[in-house]
């Protein structure tokens, strides 16, 4: 991998990027809109002009960063039903519908929203109307997407086309044989995380043909490279691990006064099997025994919320438990505030950013040994997402001795400090170039 990047060093000058995104600050639903919206500010400042492609723009996104294209307004001037469109792109055949990141209980909640908000099919000459969510029809959405992605192509001038996660690999897949410029995929997560064993087979299918049609592929983590090599059979050779970072544009404010002498103890995240929260559950049981005034704090929303209330009432903790449901914006800055602890159990991470922002907001934290960050921090308690016990004394070790506490603090905020944005889009400008210098041999 870093004979490649050292083996080509010409640099590309005014590059221009077309990136097909899913989602976008400030409206996102977890890590994803994050991590996009802090690559692509540091690209920016790297010199890389930005096409920023979203199924569903609201119109308050950040365009100083590049020019944000609203897929729902662009109109489908590929005609989709030429021999030529579909000798470059006959792979596009996806019909199921699939929910990647919420599960069955919330889905008839999400379908009923899509469908008061109003969807439309369109055809050439036409709009597309996305709804930009996770819901009902994801799957016929990600080929409209890519339909549409033609016309973006073809309308644009660009060097490198870059696609985050599986939502818009076909995108990328149709820009790419429409344009004849190279791909770059950017693999957030894949489907064995969200799933286990249990992969959706559709989703399995969609995430290797754009790691098979991608000139590079990016991955979050060494954990997820190592995924991406060993499970979609990809070569070594064309696969990079691009590590995240945070966000230090805005100022961090200062601790709050609470009321109550209690300690916070936070989970935040997507309540669902891939972070791990009944293992927070079942570790806050343990210490709540040893420790009385301890509150425990389920913040977000997921596939198994109804279930983890159940456990809690089960374990009789309903008086030191609270679920806050989804949070955004500044109540997630919030959250963060009031913690004591922050813990980020989950079962297999490909990087996670949660815990970077709780160190920036002066909170020590907990993470899981199968998370994709654990490779880069120093300064945080670590165990297996398995080990209840190891983590229940992890959370009454920071809780109770200030001395600990007080040096993961410190130097867990000193050390994120050195995670920025600009020093990823660097690394991620040096692919771009050693890319295109590869495509053009």
């Amino acid at each position: 991998m870093s004979l490649f990047l050292s083996l080509q060093n010409l640099r590309v000058e005014n590059m221009k990027a077309l990136m097909f995104g899913w989602e976008f600050p400030p409206h996102i639903s977890g890590g994803l809109g994050t991590a996009s919206y802090g690559l692509t500010k540091g690209l920016a400042k790297s010199g890389v002009e930005i096409l920023f492609v979203m199924p569903k723009a609201s119109g308050d996104e950040d365009t100083s960063i590049g020019r944000i294209i609203n897929a729902s307004d662009v109109v489908s001037k590929m005609d989709i039903f030429s021999e030529t469109y579909w000798t470059k792109v006959n792979f596009l055949s996806v019909s199921s519908s699939i929910i990647p990141y919420l599960g069955f209980e919330d889905y008839e909640q999400l379908r009923q929203e899509c469908i008061q908000n109003g969807t439309s099919v369109s055809y050439l000459g036409e709009k597309y109307t996305f709804s930009g969510k996770y819901g009902a029809n994801l799957m016929e959405e990600v080929a409209r997407y890519a339909t549409v992605a033609a016309t973006i192509a073809k309308e644009n001038d660009f060097d490198i086309i870059h696609a985050h996660d599986w939502l818009t690999y076909l995108a990328g897949i149709v820009a790419k044989r429409i344009s004849g410029k190279p791909l770059v995929i950017h693999v957030h997560a894949t489907e064995f995380d969200r799933s286990g064993e249990s992969v959706n087979q559709a989703v399995y299918d969609l995430e290797k043909l754009g790691m098979e049609e991608a000139d590079a592929v990016m991955a979050v983590s060494n954990l997820t490279r190592n995924i991406v090599i060993t499970r979609y059979n990809i070569p070594e050779s064309k696969v990079f691990t691009v590590h995240n970072a945070v966000d230090f544009s805005e100022e961090t404010a200062s601790r709050v006064n609470r009321t109550l002498n209690e300690k916070v103890v936070t989970f935040l995240g997507r309540i669902t099997y891939q972070k791990g929260p009944e293992y927070f559950i079942e570790a806050a049981n343990k210490v709540s025994k040893r420790l009385p005034d301890v509150r425990f704090v389920m913040a977000g929303s997921g596939d198994m919320m109804n279930r983890m209330v159940k456990h809690v009432a089960k374990l009789h903790l309903g008086s030191r438990f609270h679920f806050t449901g989804f949070l955004k914006g500044d109540d997630v800055n919030k959250m963060y505030l009031y913690s004591d602890v922050y813990v980020m159990p989950s079962v297999s991470e490909p990087f996670g950013i949660s815990p970077l922002e709780a160190m920036r907001s002066g909170v020590p934290v907990i993470i899981s040994k199968q998370s994709g960050v654990s490779e880069v921090l120093k300064h945080a308690l670590k165990v297996n997402f398995w080990d209840v016990d190891a983590l229940a004394d992890s959370i009454y070790a920071l809780l109770t001795y200030r001395g600990l506490n007080n040096m993961i603090t410190r130097c867990g905020l000193d050390e994120v400090n050195s995670f920025s944005w600009d020093g990823v889009a660097k690394l991620v400008k040096k692919i771009y170039d050693n890319t295109l210098n590869r495509h053009e041999l």
